[in-house]
């Protein structure tokens, strides 16, 4: 088997990492707390995991979604450790009934406005962020998984960021990333993330396409076979419908060749997501927003889940956004935040390893 179709089937280490993941609440309007609460006591979560956030905020969580869990403070993330060699975090077959929190940012009030964009919010789930960050380039953490963010909330506190991605790198120190979004049947890597269609069209370099190609080669690993989707219909059809294909993306997939990378393309979009999934290459290069995630989240909101390729640590998150429609409501699907926490815990193993 190659490391592409490895990376994320990695067996148990004989020597597990005892450090937890850091799991950041997200906007504290929305349902970020509610779905960390349930996979903190899900069973089927296999990692300590070490939550960034409020603890009132989870506690309040606790109650409207019927968990039985105890949220516990501790000061540093090696507590959470300690605290599951001595089995009080119950991890494996029985259900556990500790939330391990570190607060970070000022305590939110108790009559929180759940539903609302709130910059209170905005700078709140920043701030857990930003722990997540330090606490990983520490080396404290295996990996951060985030729970969803308001790009409006992070507005009106005065923060410049149009989501995780960027915020991810600027603190991270970090030039060269990528999105990835995955799921069991398809990856694509976004090569323009927030921004316009017409932003994303003028921002396409050959240097640009190389670089998101080398990100998604690193990711998998030796033997990954990458399709490059074209930007226009039919890929162009050899300058008909644009130049695009021929004189950025087309350059960018030979220059990756002569380095040895198995890419191909430029593909024709509409058909090359479909070759994906049945088999035929383990990711998908896509142009620009919408291009890439409407295939991947079509087949399944719960089970996708976005990946920061090119920082010096795993990171991974939910395939939704806040749903504030549902905040409070304790009705809130953590399926997503589950496989991102699956996914981050079998990146961190397969990054310790490689």
């Amino acid at each position: 088997m190659s490391d592409a179709a490895a990376w994320r089937k990695a067996g148990p280490d004989p020597r597990p990492d005892p450090r937890p993941i850091a799991l950041t609440m997200g906007d504290p309007h929305g349902i970020g707390p509610e779905i960390t609460v349930k996979v903190c006591a899900d069973p089927r979560r296999r990692t300590p995991v070490l939550v960034i956030g409020d603890p009132g905020a989870l506690a309040r969580a606790c109650r409207a979604t019927g968990v039985p869990l105890t949220v516990r403070t501790v000061a540093t993330a090696a507590e959470v450790g300690r605290n599951a060699e001595a089995g009080q975090d119950a991890e494996g077959p029985r259900v556990p009934r500790v939330l391990h929190v570190l607060p970070a940012g000022p305590a939110l009030p108790p009559d929180l406005a759940l539903g609302t964009v709130d910059a209170r919010a905005g700078a709140a789930s920043f701030a857990y962020v930003r722990r997540g960050i330090e606490l990983a380039l520490a080396g404290e953490v295996r990996a951060i998984t985030t729970a969803p963010i308001n790009k409006e909330a992070l507005r009106l506190a005065g923060l410049p960021y149009p989501g995780h991605t960027e915020i991810l790198a600027e603190l991270s120190g970090t030039e060269r990333y990528a999105m990835m979004m995955a799921n069991d049947e398809l990856r694509t890597v976004l090569v323009t993330v927030h921004q316009s269609l017409r932003t994303a069209i003028d921002a396409l370099t050959p240097e640009r396409e190389l670089d998101i190609i080398r990100l998604t080669h690193q990711a998998l690993g030796p033997g990954a076979r990458i399709a490059v989707a074209g930007l226009n219909p039919h890929a162009g059809e050899n300058g008909l419908f644009g130049r695009e294909d021929l004189d950025v993306i087309a350059p960018a997939v030979r220059a990756a060749r002569a380095e040895g990378i198995d890419a191909s393309g430029p593909h024709p979009a509409d058909t090359v997501f479909m070759r994906a999934r049945a088999g035929e290459f383990d990711a998908v290069v896509a142009q620009y927003h919408d291009q890439g995630l409407i295939p991947v989240k079509y087949l399944g909101l719960e089970h996708g889940v976005n990946i920061t390729l090119g920082l010096p640590f795993v990171r991974t998150s939910v395939d939704h956004g806040t749903a504030f429609d549902l905040a409070g409501t304790g009705t809130a699907d953590h399926t997503s935040l589950l496989t991102a926490l699956h996914h981050a815990a079998e990146l961190a193993d397969h990054s310790a390893h490689s």
